[in-house]
Parts: C-alpha cells; structure tokens; sequence
C-alpha cells in the first residue's frame, strides 16, 4: 500500500556517528548521572574499592553506581535485567564506557555497599540544600507498607498458626467421615476412595508436623512472628487487608516535595516513629528548629515531648479516644483548664479538681472530677456515668499547642496528604507489583536509598533542568 512513511530495509548498510556520545543529547538525564557520580568522593563514602594486582581487575565502583542508578531512573532495578541493557541500551553504553558486569557481579555490589550507598542518597539531599530547594524547613512525614519478597502463606503470626491447625483438624474431621460413610459400603470405588481419603490424612498430619516445629520456631521470636523467606518481615495491616512487607517513613518537603530523609522499619505501626525521622530531617537540613506534619497515627505523647526536646515542632490531630462527641455529649476540649488553681471548669461552670496521678504506658496521667455531677442538670449531655472524669498527662500543654497550631491553620493537613502521599504513589508504580526484590532489612533499606535518590534526582531535573543540574553540580 503507498501513502505511509516507509522505513529503511533491514540489509540497508548503515554508517553510524563516530562517537557514541552523538546518540545522547545534551540535556539528556543521564549526563546528570554521569556527572553526579564523578563528582562523588567515591573512597570517603564507603564504597568497596579492590585495589590489587592479583588476579583479573574489578569494576570501578563509579561505573557500577552509575548503572544502579540509571537503571532506578528508569524502572529497571533488576541485576538481570540491567545486564541486558548494558548490552543493548545505548545511553548505558555511554554511560558505562560500554561495560557489562554480569548480573552476579551486579547484585554483589548493592549487597556489598549498602551503606555507601545511602550516603550517596544523602549527598543528594544535601546538594538539594545547596541549591535553595530545601530552604522551608517545614516537612510532612508519613509512612506507607511495602510488599517484601515473602509470600503471606511463608508467614506466621500466633494467631495465624492457631487457625491453620484448626483447619487441618477440621479436614480431617471431614475425612474421616468420609471413611466412615464409605465403610459402610462394599465396592471397589469404596477402598479406593477410603485409600484417597487415608493419604490425605496422612498429608494433613505431616503438615501438621511441619507446622509444630514452625510454631517452636515463631515463639523463640521477641514479636512471636516468623517469616519464611525474608526473616526480617513482619504481617502489617493495612486498608482493607494486609500484607508481608515494610514500613517506610519518609519525610518530604513541603514546598518541592523532595524527599529529605527516609527510613525502612519492620514495625506495623507508625506510633513510635515520629522522633526518630523528624530527627533525621531535621539533621539533613541542617536546621536550629524544625516544623512536622503528620496525621493521627503517630500521636503519641513521649514521641512528642522527645520532639519538643529536640527542637521539632509536630502538628497532628488528637486521636478521639472517648465516644463523648460521636454519642452526643461534651467532649474533653469543652472542658476549660485553668493553670493557675490546676483544675478544670466544666460547661456548666464547676470546677473538676485534682485527685490523683497514674502512671500507664510510661506516661503520668493527672486525673480530675467533681461530685457536683449528681445534681447538674447538663449531667446528660455530659457522662453516663456517676460523674465526669478529665484526664491530663503532664506534657498536656504540648499537646494543647500543637492543637492550636492546627486550628489556626487548618489546612495543614490537606497539605500534609498533598506532600506525603505524592512520593509513595510515585515509587510504588516504578517498584510494580513485586515492590522489594531484595531480602532483609539491611539489603531492603538500600533498595529503598536507590528508590529515594531516583525519585530525588528525577523531582529535581523536572524543576531545574538537566541542563541546568549539570551546571550546578560542576560549578
């Protein structure tokens, strides 16, 4: 048919450029890599260097970062598959002087220099600082689940194992009525599916067996939790359903939505995470005071005071722990603390006095009530019991300040869900559906500084430019 664009035939000779770099364009990111990585203090990060005469010459650890991180830069994290595209992919071709580790020697030197590695991702943060784009010093934290290389069947919890034993005993229960209704018959068909029937059992009970010695096992655990696979994963809730993974916190900066500090966990929950990343902020950007927002999960009193201490100032919603307001009746901010007497004044203008101090989850707790309640007339709309109790911990004015800082500016948290969530959905889709492909906390956390310093170096280029990137790095 004619009217199309016609290409070239295959068998067509063709002369090439001379020099490779012709095919890459100047403003092409993986210059920004190239140049990034040259400029790196490769020796004072870390990284292993194997130096020696004996034997055939390593790679330059240059030219294997260089390959990580175009590989992160473009969805490919696969040791395998990276050496594919060193061989055929004419940007890495460029980029590694035509090299092509092969794919064991690819995957040794990310297992091998974890902890260069996250450095080199913290580098990047810095020369973001150098570069005014971390000038806010206003981050929001948050962290999200991700998949390990675990399957959930290779996991046990305590209550996981006790429901798995009550299924196999169940199936057994079924089989043997199965046997029993079929003794009752004579026929070939009969013994045979008696014969099937007695090798299921005896499968369930060697399951059994196996489940036993898994069980011994999971309870020698401190969180009576085991993993198969990757023993470093642990069963996390999360919306819906749950997974075997990660817990990753991040903190992002507000203005750019560049990721100034990252740590993977293995705890489920957020509750005792707000210090240690807010304080890993606030060392990366080198601040005297540092301002936090985060949603409820990670309110948690010493947490708060540890920030306080340190200089960072979290902003959070409380967590609704009496069903006061959802019922109907006065909730504990109507109710007036007054400082100077320490007591209480309830809307109905008594006052709750002080009567003793508890200690519970590590936390003093001030406890304060009234008699008057029997006689109040607003007693219904108040409690339904004998009378009205107010609890205060002794950091309360902490937390009477973050909530004032929230009311007067309201919108933090719309721009809190705004900074935070943005990255997590960015990473997840280049990750796929596997998300990890590595085993263990040490080897996951430097999967995820890879993921981090791609999404970082990518965010930046799409604000500066390559061009301009490359400029600012050499200047």
């Amino acid at each position: 048919m004619s009217g199309f664009i016609k290409g070239e035939s295959r068998h067509q000779a063709t002369l090439f450029p001379e020099k490779l770099d012709d095919f890459v364009g100047e403003d092409n990111p993986v210059r920004v890599v190239d140049v990034f990585v040259d400029k790196l203090d490769v020796s004072g990060l870390g990284f292993k260097l194997d130096t020696s005469s004996a034997g055939r010459p390593s790679y330059n650890p240059r030219t294997m970062l260089k390959l990580y991180i175009y590989g992160y830069l473009n969805k490919v994290q696969s040791s395998r598959c990276l050496e594919r595209e060193a061989l055929r992919n004419v940007e890495l071709m460029w980029l590694t002087a035509r090299l092509a580790p092969d794919f064991k020697t690819i995957a040794d030197f990310r297992k091998d220099n974890g902890e260069a590695i996250q450095l080199v991702c913290k580098q990047f943060v810095q020369l973001c600082r150098k570069l005014d784009l971390l000038t806010c010093h206003v981050v929001s934290v948050d962290g999200s689940k991700f998949k390990a290389v675990n399957n959930r069947d290779n996991n046990f919890t305590a209550a996981k194992m006790q429901r798995r034993l009550d299924e196999i005993d169940q199936s057994i229960a079924r089989y043997l009525a199965r046997i029993a209704s079929a003794d009752l018959q004579d026929s070939k068909a009969a013994e045979a599916k008696v014969k099937s029937m007695n090798d299921k059992i005896d499968k369930l009970k060697k399951e059994i067996e196996r489940l036993k010695k898994i069980e011994i096992q999971m309870l020698e655990q401190p969180d009576n939790q085991i993993s198969l696979t990757d023993p470093d994963a642990r069963s996390m809730k999360t919306r819906g359903t749950g997974i075997v993974g990660y817990n990753v916190q991040t903190a992002v900066d507000i203005e750019n939505h560049l990721i100034v500090a990252h740590e993977v966990t293995n705890s489920g929950s957020d509750r005792s995470q707000l210090h240690s990343i807010s304080s890993q902020a606030k060392l990366a950007l080198d601040a005297d005071s540092l301002d936090v927002l985060a949603d409820r999960g990670y309110f948690n009193i010493l947490q708060i005071e540890a920030c306080n201490e340190d200089g960072i100032f979290p902003t959070m919603p409380a967590p609704q722990t009496s069903n006061s307001l959802a019922q109907g009746r006065y909730g504990k901010r109507d109710f007036k603390y007054i400082e100077e007497d320490d007591e209480y004044e309830c809307p109905a203008g008594e006052r709750l006095e002080w009567h003793m101090r508890t200690t519970e989850r590590g936390v003093e707790i001030d406890k304060y009530w009234t008699t008057a309640c029997a006689d109040c007339p607003a007693k219904s709309a108040c409690t339904t019991g004998e009378y009205r109790r107010i609890s205060r911990s002794q950091s309360e004015e902490l937390v009477d300040d973050m909530l004032e800082r929230l009311e007067l500016e309201p919108n933090r948290m719309k721009t809190r869900r705004e900074t935070a969530e943005h990255p997590f959905g960015t990473i997840k889709s280049w990750m796929g559906n596997t998300h990890f492909q590595t085993r263990r906390l040490e080897n996951v956390s430097t999967e995820m500084s890879l993921h981090v310093l791609a999404y970082n170096m990518k965010r930046v280029i799409n604000i500066l430019g390559s061009s301009a990137l490359i400029n600012a790095i050499t200047a």
